[in-house]
C-alpha cells in the first residue's frame, strides 16, 4: 500500500494556520473561513482514504502467528541523534488506533469549522479564530500519527499552546484570559511529570518506541523492509521492575493533567470561557482525550511492565467519574454541565483501559508473555476495545451536544438554564439531536453509548465489582443529570422576560447541518464491529453483549431519566427545590465543585508561595544575590584602593620598581 501522501495530512493544515496567521486579516471572513474549511475537507477526505485503505489491506502474521493489522511507517527520519539508539525521530506511524484517531479528529474538526461559519458570524477576529483551529487540528493530528514518545511529546505541547489561544480567544475579556491561563498552567505541570517519565524511560530502555521490547510486531517501512522492535537494553531489564513502572506513572500524570482527571480537572470548566465551538472540539475530538490516547499507546509497555500499576489508573478514574457526575447534577450554566460530563466520560475510558490486566502465572508472577490475544485475558482485550470505542462514540455525541449547546446559547444570549425553557418550540432541529445524543450518552440502546459504554462496564465488572457497581451508578448518574438539562433547556417553563426582546429561533443552516451529521453518526455507528478493527493485539476481536451487564444498565439507565423526568419535566419543579433546602450545605457544596479552587487555591497561595516560594525568593535575595554581590562590592573596593597605582607618572613607577627590587634582593639575602 502506498501512503506517500500522508504528509499532506499534517502538512495542509500546517499551510493553513501559517496563510491565515500571516495573510488573514487582507482576506474577508468568507474567504478566511472558506481557507480553513477546505484545508480541512481535503484533510478528512485522506484520512477516510487512509482508513479505508488500511483496514482493506491484508493482515500479516506476528511473532505468535496470529493474523494482525500491520503498523506502516511511510515517513520516518532522525531529528537530533544524541548518539548509540537514542536518537529523536520524527515522522508517521499508521496502525490501527491512529487510524481510528485521523477519522475522530478530521471528522469533529471539519463539523466545528462549518457551525463556525454561522456561529461567529460578525467576530472581531475571525481570520485569527480560524488560523487557531487549524493549528489546534494539526497538533492534534500529529500527536496519534507519531513514530515515538519524543514525537508525541512535541505534538502534545502544541496541542496546549492551541488551546490556551483558543480558550484566550476573547481576550478582551478578564475571564477568558484567567481561565487561558489557568488551562496552560495546570497542564504544564502536568506535562513536566510527563517529560520526566520520558526523561527516564529513554535512559534506562535506550529508546523513545512505544514498545521497545520486541513483542514481534511487524512494522512495513515505506521501501517494503520490514523489521522488528529492538530487544530491551540490560539495565532497562534491571529497571523493569521499579523506574519502568514509575516511568509510565509519571507519564500517566501528564495524561491525568491533558484529560482533566481529579485533581488536575479544574482548568476544563473554566475553558468554557472560549467559543462554544472551540469547547466541542477540546472536549470531543482533541484536548481531552490525548491522555486516553496516550496511555492506549504505550498499552504494551503498561501491560507488559507495569500491570499492577494499572491499577492507579483504574482508581483515579473511578474517583474522577463519580466526582464530576455529582458535580453535573447540580450546575445551571449548560456548557458547565457538558463540561464535567465530558470529564466523567474521559474517565470512563481511562477506567476501561486501566482494567486490562495481564495475567499472572501459577506463582503470582507477571507472565512475561506477548501481547497476544491468547496472552491476553478476554477482558484485557475487552477493556482496551472498549475504551477506544467509548472514545469514537463520544466523540460524536459530546461534538454534538456542545453545537446544540451553541445553537442554544446563539437563540438566548445566555448559558444558564433559567434563562430558557420551552424551547423544543423554537428549535426543533436542535431539541431532537439534543435529544438523541442524549439518549446516547445515557447508555439507551439502540443509541452507539450504549455498545461502548456497557462494554466498559462488562470489562470494569470482570475486574472487580467494586468498580464495576460505581461505574454503573455513575453511569445513572450520568442519564439523570443529562436529561435535568435536556428538561430545563426544551420543556419546563419558559422565560418570557428573558425572550421578550428576542424571540428565540433556529440556528441557521451552517450550524444545523452538524448538528444533523453527527446525530446520524450517533446512531449508526454503535453497529460497527469495532473489535475487527481496533483491540488490544490489532487482530480481530468479537463483541458479545453480556446481557447481565447490558440489561441492568439499561433499567438504571431508564430509572433514572424517569426520575429526571419526574422532577424536571413539569412547568414548576417543587420537588427539585425541596431537595436542594432540604440539603442546601449539599447542594451549594455540588455547584462549587465541592470547593476544588479554593483548596488549590489555598494549596498554592497560602502553602506553596508562602511557605516554599517565599523562603526560596528570600534565600535567593540575600543569600544568592547577597553573595554575588558582596564579590562584586569586594572586587570594585580592591580596584579603588589600587587604582592610585595606575597614575601614569613614570617616576612614580621607578620608585616601586626600585623599591620591589631592593625588598626581593633582602629577602633572597635572608633565605640564603
Amino acid at each position: 500500500m502506498d501512503y506517500s501522501y500522508s504528509f499532506l495530512i499534517l502538512l495542509l493544515p500546517a499551510l493553513s494556520f501559517i496563510f491565515l496567521g500571516l495573510w488573514g486579516m487582507k482576506l474577508s471572513h468568507k474567504a478566511a473561513g472558506l481557507v480553513g474549511t477546505t484545508s480541512l475537507g481535503i484533510v478528512t477526505a485522506l484520512s477516510y482514504y487512509t482508513a479505508f485503505q488500511y483496514f482493506t489491506a491484508d493482515r500479516v502474521a506476528n511473532a505468535a502467528g496470529e493474523m494482525v493489522w500491520q503498523t506502516v511507517v511511510p515517513y520516518n527520519f532522525t531529528w537530533l541523534d544524541l548518539g548509540g539508539t537514542l536518537h529523536f525521530d520524527m515522522g508517521i506511524m499508521l496502525d490501527p488506533i491512529s487510524v481510528m484517531m485521523l477519522i475522530v479528529i478530521s471528522t469533529v474538526s471539519l463539523m466545528v469549522h462549518i457551525y463556525s461559519f454561522g456561529y461567529m458570524h460578525g467576530e472581531k477576529g475571525f481570520q485569527r479564530y480560524y488560523a487557531f483551529l487549524s493549528l489546534f487540528t494539526m497538533s492534534m493530528l500529529g500527536l496519534v500519527v507519531s513514530t515515538n514518545i519524543f514525537e508525541m511529546y512535541t505534538f502534545w505541547e502544541l496541542v496546549g499552546v492551541s488551546s490556551y489561544l483558543l480558550i484566550g480567544f476573547y481576550y478582551p475579556e478578564k475571564a477568558a484570559i484567567a481561565a487561558s491561563k489557568k488551562a496552560f498552567i495546570v497542564t504544564r505541570f502536568a506535562d513536566l511529570f510527563f517529560l520526566i517519565g520520558i526523561l527516564i524511560f529513554g535512559y534506562y530502555t535506550e529508546s523513545f518506541s512505544f514498545s521497545f521490547a520486541g513483542h514481534g510486531a511487524e512494522i512495513a517501512y515505506a521501501d517494503g523492509a520490514a523489521v522488528f522492535t529492538e530487544s530491551m537494553p540490560i539495565k532497562a531489564m534491571a529497571a523493569a521492575g521499579f523506574l519502568l513502572p514509575t516511568a509510565l506513572v509519571l507519564m500517566f500524570v501528564g495524561g491525568a493533567g491533558k484529560s482533566a482527571m481529579f485533581p488536575l480537572h479544574i482548568w476544563l470548566p473554566d475553558a468554557m470561557e472560549g467559543p462554544t465551538p472551540v469547547s466541542a472540539l477540546i472536549h470531543a475530538a482533541t484536548m481531552v482525550v490525548a491522555g486516553v490516547f496516550q496511555v492506549a499507546r504505550m498499552f504494551p509497555l503498561w501491560i507488559q511492565y507495569a500491570p499492577d500499576a494499572m491499577s492507579i489508573v483504574v482508581w483515579v478514574g473511578v474517583i474522577t467519574a463519580f466526582y464530576a457526575a455529582a458535580v453535573a447534577c447540580a450546575q445551571s450554566d449548560i456548557k458547565r454541565v457538558l463540561a464535567f460530563s465530558t470529564i466523567s466520560q474521559i474517565a470512563f475510558m481511562m477506567v476501561a483501559l486501566g482494567v486490562c490486566m495481564q495475567p499472572h502465572d501459577a506463582a503470582g508472577n507477571l507472565a512475561a508473555m506477548p501481547l497476544t490475544t491468547e496472552a491476553l485475558d478476554n477482558h484485557a482485550q475487552l477493556g482496551y476495545m472498549a475504551s477506544m470505542f467509548h472514545l469514537f462514540t463520544h466523540a460524536m455525541f459530546k461534538a454534538c451536544l456542545f453545537l446544540c449547546a451553541g445553537c442554544i446559547i446563539h437563540a438566548v444570549h445566555s448559558n444558564e438554564m433559567s434563562m430558557m425553557g420551552g424551547l423544543r418550540k423554537y428549535m426543533p432541529i436542535t431539541h431532537i439531536t439534543f435529544l438523541i445524543s442524549c439518549l446516547a450518552i445515557s447508555g439507551i440502546p439502540p443509541f452507539s453509548g450504549f455498545f461502548s459504554k456497557d462494554e466498559i462496564l462488562t470489562a470494569a465488572m470482570a475486574y472487580s465489582p467494586v468498580v464495576g457497581w460505581i461505574m454503573t451508578g455513575v453511569a445513572a448518574m450520568t442519564a439523570f443529570y443529562m436529561f435535568r438539562l435536556y428538561y430545563g433547556i426544551f420543556w419546563g417553563t419558559e422565560n418570557k422576560e428573558a425572550h421578550a426582546h428576542h424571540t428565540p429561533h433556529e440556528a441557521p443552516a451552517t450550524m444545523t447541518f452538524p448538528l444533523i451529521f453527527l446525530s446520524l453518526v450517533t446512531i449508526g455507528c454503535g453497529f460497527l464491529p469495532f473489535g475487527h478493527f481496533v483491540s488490544a493485539s490489532a487482530s480481530s476481536y468479537d463483541i458479545h453483549l453480556d446481557w447481565t451487564v447490558a440489561g441492568t444498565s439499561i433499567v438504571i439507565a431508564v430509572l433514572s431519566i424517569a426520575l429526571a423526568t419526574y422532577i424536571y419535566k413539569g412547568e414548576r419543579q417543587p420537588v427539585a427545590d425541596k431537595l436542594q433546602k432540604s440539603f442546601p450545605k449539599l447542594h451549594q457544596a455540588a455547584y462549587r465543585r465541592f470547593y476544588q479552587d479554593e483548596i488549590w487555591q489555598y494549596v498554592t497561595h497560602k502553602i506553596i508561595f508562602r511557605c516554599v516560594s517565599k523562603p526560596i525568593a528570600w534565600f535567593d535575595r540575600h543569600v544568592i544575590d547577597g553573595t554575588f554581590n558582596f564579590m562584586a562590592w569586594g572586587s570594585n573596593e580592591a580596584g579603588e584602593s589600587i587604582r592610585g597605582w595606575q597614575s601614569g607618572d613614570v617616576r612614580q613607577y621607578a620608585v616601586w620598581f626600585l623599591t620591589g627590587t631592593i625588598a626581593l634582593t633582602l629577602v633572597l639575602l635572608c633565605v640564603l
